[in-house]
């Protein structure tokens, strides 16, 4: 017997309202998880000594009230030092809860396991619901699954940024497999998730389907596309957008520099990379880059070589001079990214297909609510000059 049941028992022998004690539980669950949220987001336990030096600690909390239909929650929500953690377990401004069907649905989002989100129904409603029927739950986001994947898009973006991640899901066996994400950014500056595909792993071929599909739901034109430039991408933007141009993310060629030379001279030479695509003109980039060429040509010949054969580094100079740091890199889809994962590693592994596109779509639209009225660095200022380009 758990304290919770043992909670529930003394309160009927004693006849005392057990209202009290589904509140009390269930406002130490939500307590709870925030904390775990917080020590996952440090990546360090309370009193780890690590944290000292982690350059980030935790910094008190402050006390929020949730209106529940048991009573009221003393929320404690968590601070850090450095003023970054945002947390996720309950949604910012909220005063009360949800239904079941949506509650379940926003742990799922965050990552949250049908184990875990059974046991605090259970705390919530005093009913016990075994991880199938959480699961069966969630089977409702099945239509939104499929009306994601099949929606008009915009005629036109400004950008669109290509990369993959790597989520672990069952089929005979468990292993890691490619999650295809498309992001673009409209002429406004605003942005969202366009499509994704499942695949063992990445390859061109794969990307060309994708960005099939993107044309045929509506997407006529695409000024720029940018990615970590894998082999055979630009033939396959190409075949589907042979108008479009095309950037290779600078920040991966500076890390491909790193992996192919001595760790001595790592900083330096990465450090003088960066110097081409920071200048303040095309001109000044491209006298930099032959700076780059002389500088370590002897040293590493085979590196420079490949940097001046890549015609795909001065791209994004082409475009206005306000969003070309968003546009020189794929670090956008590379942090939305990470947010995925780290929502995913919660549950180890998805049991199938279905689970993990789910789950992605969740994901995908909470994203595209967020940003679909904001605009994004630098686009405010470009949007005259990008609507002439063609």
């Amino acid at each position: 017997m758990n304290q919770f049941t043992t909670d529930i028992v003394e309160a009927l022998v004693k006849k005392q309202d057990i209202t009290e004690v589904f509140r009390s539980h269930l406002e130490t669950a939500v307590n709870s998880l925030l904390t775990m949220e917080l020590t996952a987001f440090l990546d360090y336990e309370k009193y780890d000594r690590i944290g000292f030096n982690s350059g980030n600690s935790r910094n008190g909390s402050y006390i929020r009230t949730l209106h529940t239909e048991y009573g009221d929650l003393n929320i404690s929500i968590p601070r850090d030092r450095n003023g970054e953690f945002k947390q996720q377990t309950v949604a910012p401004y909220k005063r009360s809860n949800d239904t079941l069907e949506a509650f379940v649905i926003h742990m799922f989002q965050k990552g949250v396991t049908m184990s875990e989100i059974s046991d605090l129904i259970e705390k919530m409603y005093g009913h016990h619901y075994t991880p199938q029927t959480i699961s069966n739950i969630t089977q409702a986001m099945s239509e939104q699954v499929e009306a994601f994947r099949s929606r008009r898009l915009s005629s036109r973006y400004a950008c669109v940024y290509l990369d993959a991640t790597y989520i672990a899901i069952k089929r005979e066996t468990v292993s890691k497999e490619a999650v295809y994400i498309a992001v673009g950014i409209r002429e406004d500056g605003s942005k969202e998730v366009l499509a994704y595909t499942i695949a063992p792993t990445e390859s061109a071929f794969v990307w060309k389907e994708l960005l099939e599909d993107i044309k045929e739901r509506g997407v006529e034109d695409i000024l720029l596309f940018i990615s970590d430039g894998l082999k055979g991408m630009t033939d396959s933007i190409s075949s589907v957008y042979p108008e479009a141009k095309y950037q290779a993310c600078c920040v991966h060629i500076s890390r491909n520099i790193a992996h192919k030379v001595r760790v001595s001279d790592r900083a330096e030479i990465c450090a003088d990379f960066k110097l081409v695509y920071q200048a303040e003109s095309l001109e000044i980039g491209q006298e930099a880059l032959q700076s780059f060429v002389e500088k370590w040509k002897a040293s590493y010949p085979k590196v420079t070589k490949s940097i001046l054969d890549n015609p795909y580094i001065f791209t994004f100079y082409g475009f206005p001079k306000s969003i070309w740091r968003s546009i020189y890199s794929t670090n956008l889809i590379e942090s939305f990214n990470k947010q995925i994962k780290k929502y995913s590693k919660r549950k180890e592994q998805f049991p199938n297909e279905e689970s993990l596109e789910r789950f992605l779509v969740s994901q995908f639209e909470s994203y595209n609510q967020r940003f679909t009225t904001r605009c994004h660095r630098g686009f405010d200022q470009a949007r005259s000059e990008l609507a002439a380009m063609v």
